[in-house]
């Protein structure tokens, strides 16, 4: 799996679930997973980053199963899971000095995993008859596929 592979990967995560994926990237870099040098995404391993990107990851997961809770698809959650899609591409990316590119890619897996994800959610809901236990198996394919993804060796 090269690094730009892993960052487009790592921001489909991003497009489902927007802090899921710096809170894998977070725990893959303060674990040494990932050696991203002293670049400016060096701050994604410091001591205590992955506890808030953790602590934000949960309470993501809680809020996304409300019923008031908005589409990812408007255009402030859209642009937060851009964003995360970017840092987390941008620090998987600086562990093979492709920070830029990782970027990018992350940026374009977070749009693939924001309309992919809503689009298979919609359609697990419709079988499911209802909306929870399609979000509850996104959950595990972003936590999973995260940590699949941070755990192969680049």
């Amino acid at each position: 799996m090269t690094f730009v592979f892993a960052a487009l990967l790592i921001g489909i995560v991003a497009g489902l679930r927007a802090m899921t994926a710096p809170a894998v990237v977070s725990w893959a870099v303060h674990l040494g997973w990932l050696s991203v040098g002293d670049s400016w995404t060096a701050f994604m391993g410091w001591h205590f980053t992955p506890w808030i990107f953790t602590g934000l990851a949960v309470a993501e997961l809680v809020t996304d199963k409300l019923p008031t809770t908005p589409s990812r698809k408007l255009p402030v959650p859209f642009s937060a899971r851009l964003v995360s899609g970017a840092l987390c591409g941008a620090t998987v990316g600086a562990a093979g000095n492709m920070m830029l590119v990782g970027l990018v890619a992350g940026i374009v897996g977070a749009a693939i995993g924001t309309y992919g994800g809503a689009w298979a959610r919609g359609r697990l809901a419709a079988a499911f008859g209802r909306d929870f236990p399609a979000a509850f198996l996104e959950d595990i394919v972003a936590i999973g596929g995260g940590l699949v993804i941070v755990a192969m060796p680049l």
